[in-house]
């Protein structure tokens, strides 16, 4: 076991590139926000329970607690009342030094209001953010404006064009507006007049603007496409709004044909696609993945969903990430249950005599921090 204490130290001490996660809270929140903060559920416990029952909440009191000066598996009740105790910025401060990230790849599209955005997340963290930016919000930002049909499109291709001289990539979330059983063929320009005046009508009448349709979701898509950049796919397990068996990421296999050699493709979370998700690293090139949001959520079961990712697909295509959003526990969790499955997984290994110690250690620097920089052309 002499492998596993040497490489714990290691891991323990390893700068992680978290290359795809979201601002910690900007402002302290109260006991029912913060419970639904900590699920993907979008609605209270039910009466008489607590979100806190869960893996994530159990994690949070073991591994959060020490952090606020509280004794391992402090109550919800301690824990929360420590909590507001020390407010929320040394709350930040705290859990995201502690997680030992050496950068963030930050997607703001998402209630960026309730969180922090890239400079003040680069403040509370003392660390380099980069930005990623999602696609249907640019679009959906274009129709807000008031654009016209016959103007959309280009709006949306030099807005989209201008965000590429910064961001280190883009996001799509067309798993959850619509699923990967989209037609993966480049929309024909009347295709695109059409579907987008259609939508713009309808965000007109209703004040609503949330991009839905497939057609001008593919043409988001494909926009990416042209520019090149990295881009992220939102795949398997999220909110209530999603269809999961939609997301299967083995629907994307025409479209990843076709888009090959063009850019490069992140598939994130995954979960429980990962299996699905490391088939499609392994025979695409351009095609990278994670585990990461699942890594909170499962807990102490994320050392079985790391096993799990590394089964089939190449070390060089796998990313850390730990998909954070909102409270500061999740983005030191996130770090925490990776490093944990990994020291006891590859310490496994090399105790049994699989794999060398020097080996153990540069896959785990490769997932953690190396391959995010060379994808997204990160500095060392």
């Amino acid at each position: 076991m002499v492998s596993m204490e040497k490489l714990a130290d290691v891991i323990e001490n390893l700068p992680l590139v978290d290359h795809h996660v979201h601002g910690a809270l900007a402002t302290a929140v109260d006991r029912a926000t913060f419970e639904v903060m900590i699920t993907e559920s979008s609605v209270p416990a039910p009466s008489g329970t607590t979100h806190f029952d869960s893996q994530v909440g159990f994690s949070i009191r073991r591994w959060c607690a020490p952090l606020l000066d509280l004794a391992p598996h402090a109550s919800a009740e301690e824990y929360l009342a420590r909590r507001d105790e020390l407010g929320n910025d040394e709350v930040n401060r705290r859990l995201l030094a502690a997680a030992n990230v050496d950068r963030y790849v930050i997607e703001t599209g998402y209630q960026g209001d309730a969180t922090l955005g890239l400079e003040p997340m680069a403040a509370a963290s003392g660390r380099p953010v980069h930005e990623v930016v999602r696609l249907e919000a640019v679009a959906e930002a274009v129709a807000r404006d008031g654009v016209g049909a016959a103007e959309f499109a280009e709006t949306v291709r030099e807005r989209l064009a201008a965000h590429a001289e910064t961001a280190v990539g883009f996001k799509s979330i067309v798993a959850y507006r619509h699923g990967f059983d989209v037609d993966p063929a480049r929309p024909a320009d009347a295709e695109v007049l059409l579907a987008a005046d259609r939508w713009l009508r309808e965000v007109s009448a209703s004040g609503v603007a949330r991009i839905a349709d497939p057609v001008l979701l593919r043409f988001l898509l494909w926009q990416a496409v042209d520019l090149g950049k990295p881009l992220q796919l939102h795949v398997g397990y999220g909110d209530a709004d999603l269809n999961l068996h939609r997301s299967n990421p083995l629907l994307l296999t025409e479209w990843l044909r076709q888009v090959e050699g063009r850019l490069d493709v992140l598939l994130l979370h995954c979960y429980p696609f990962h299996r699905e998700a490391g088939y499609l690293a392994q025979v695409f090139p351009h095609v990278y993945f994670d585990v990461g949001l699942a890594l909170n959520y499962v807990g102490s079961r994320s050392i079985a969903v790391v096993a799990e990712s590394l089964e089939l697909a190449p070390f060089a295509k796998q990313l850390y990430s730990s998909d954070a959003w909102g409270p500061a526990e999740l983005h030191y969790l996130g770090a925490v249950n990776w490093r944990r499955a990994m020291t006891r997984i590859l310490g496994q290994w090399v105790d049994d005599g699989e794999w060398s110690f020097d080996d153990a250690v540069r896959v785990a620097t490769m997932i953690g921090s190396t391959n995010a920089r060379r994808v997204y052309g990160l500095p060392e």
